[in-house]
């Protein structure tokens, strides 16, 4: 954990897309942190007017850490999905161009061990890089099922099963996420993401053995061992949107390990579609 006074430093947002970097530049401007956007090339961001943004490349990495400290920001943070972007060697900074093979070992890595490099290049550059939770803590999941459905008893079966297939997924950092019903397992995260997952399960109805039983859990939960600073687990309404098309009863998540994005519209989008809400 940083310092309180570390936390007020001016801040570089290495954003993704989704609503999470958005989330963290507004609170910024909200507490009077100096902070700068920095968006690369290939990431649309409808939400930056009115934002300081640094425009990088992947390939000119030398140029956004230059760009970094004259703005003085040297605490950084990741938040939103960002793809493994394809490189052109021909682009490549000088700074590119000695990190070139690291960077190359990175995109050919899970996704913990591909950020856990990246967030290395910054620190060997002078960076503190910090978790999106400390930078906004208010995002953190919370014990207790704060929605109106409470999961059934097989329901809180399907959560056991899947508990133990993410934490064998994790360990081969390979996803965060599993849909389990009645025992089965009906989907597993892998690099394309939860969205994904969800539309799979929702597009590929399984025949359950109990008609009546469970519809099925969706879990999110961190790797074994995970860095908590990169790529956290993250919910949000429109994780619900996607459950319910799915045909799920509930989310599940780890509390304190998992951001949810928007707590109290997230409740009321899960009470209004019928599903549940458990911090465990």
């Amino acid at each position: 954990m940083h310092s309180e006074s570390a936390l007020m430093q001016p801040l570089g947002i290495i954003a993704g897309s989704g609503v999470l970097p958005r989330l963290l530049a507004e609170d910024c401007a909200a507490k009077g942190r100096d902070y700068r956007v920095v968006q690369f090339g290939g990431i649309e961001l409808d939400w930056v007017d009115g934002h300081p943004v640094l425009e990088a490349a992947f390939e000119k990495p030398g140029k956004l850490f230059k760009s970094l400290k004259k703005a003085g920001v040297l605490t950084v943070t990741m938040g939103g999905a960002m793809g493994r972007p394809r490189l052109n060697p021909l682009r490549f900074d000088a700074t590119g161009l000695r990190l070139a093979p690291v960077v190359m070992k990175a995109l050919k890595s899970g996704d913990n061990s591909m950020l856990g490099i990246f967030a290395a290049l910054f620190e060997a550059e002078g960076f503190a890089v910090i978790g999106v939770h400390e930078a906004l803590p208010s995002l953190l999941a919370v014990a207790g099922i704060p929605t109106k459905r409470q999961p059934s008893d097989e329901e809180r079966g399907d959560t056991a099963r899947a508990v133990e297939i993410v934490a064998a997924l994790g360990a081969l950092d390979l996803g965060q996420g599993a849909v389990v019903a009645q025992g089965l397992c009906l989907g597993l995260e892998s690099i394309q993401g939860t969205d994904a997952m969800l539309r799979f399960v929702a597009e590929n109805p399984a025949r359950l053995p109990d008609k009546n039983g469970s519809s099925g859990v969706l879990l999110k939960q961190a790797k074994p061992g995970q860095d908590m600073r990169l790529d956290m687990p993250a919910i949000g309404p429109d994780t619900f949107d996607m459950a319910a098309r799915a045909g799920l009863a509930g989310v599940v998540v780890e509390a304190g390990k998992t951001l949810v994005l928007g707590a109290e519209e997230t409740v009321a989008r899960a009470d209004e579609l019928g599903l549940f809400l458990w911090g465990r």
